[in-house]
This record gives C-alpha cells, structure tokens and sequence, in this order.
C-alpha cells in the first residue's frame, strides 16, 4: 500500500509550553489524520483507531515549524490494519536569525515523532477504497 503524507504548519495556537513549543499529542492528532485517509483509501471507510502500541517523541516541535506527517499500512487482518507513523520537521524558523518571521528548510529533515498503531474497520463497514 501506498504512503500517505500531510504537511501542516505549527500555530501559535499548537503551543502548549513556554517559548512557543508544541504539545507532542499533536503529532498523534496528525497520525490520526494520515490514519483516516489511510483507511478510507484502503476500506472505503473512516475506520476506528484502537491503539497506540509505540510512541517515541524524538525532537522539539514550535510554532513555525512545517511538519510532515507520513503513514502506511504494514499488515492486513481481516478488520484490523498495522500502521506506521513518522513525522518530519521540513521547516524551521531561524531563530538566530535577524527578523523573528525568517525561516529556513531544512535540507535533512528532522525526525520529531515515530509511532506505530493498529485501526479497525468493521467487515460491514468494507467495501474497497
């Protein structure tokens, strides 16, 4: 199956912590996204997430940051599907930098989260994607 990949710009309104860094659930709120469109490409259907097996928090995320978030299905059961997650900084804002508002991309992308996870999709609720 195919990869699946968002790109989002952290808000000030992600911030959670003093000096504007992002609260690491919303790396998951960004799986759960991958994960849905993974589902409904692969069932035809929105699905339900189970559980998270494995979460590793790898590296700060700000507001200003440009994430990617990147998924695929690694194993098919007969309602439950295996998935895999990584989310990359691409962008960050340079904050040694002149102007407050400079950025820069990142020519090695920074890994800020790993997790893996398993969805269901009810037999009934089946129908291809």
């Amino acid at each position: 199956m195919e990869d699946v990949l968002i790109r989002v710009r952290m808000s000030e309104h992600d911030t959670h912590y003093a000096g504007g860094l992002v609260n690491g659930s919303r790396m998951l709120d960004l799986f759960g996204d991958v994960a849905t469109e993974l589902l409904i490409r692969s069932d035809g259907d929105e699905g339900l997430f189970v559980a998270y097996d494995n979460v590793e928090f790898t590296a700060p995320v700000y507001a200003g940051d440009f994430i990617e978030a990147r998924g695929k299905i690694i194993k098919i059961g007969n309602t439950s599907r295996r998935m895999e997650f990584i989310a990359t900084k691409v962008i960050s804002l340079d904050q040694a930098a002149q102007y407050e508002s400079a950025a820069s991309v990142l020519a090695d992308p920074v890994v800020v989260c790993i997790a893996s996870g398993t969805c269901v999709v009810p037999k009934e609720k089946q129908r291809g994607g």
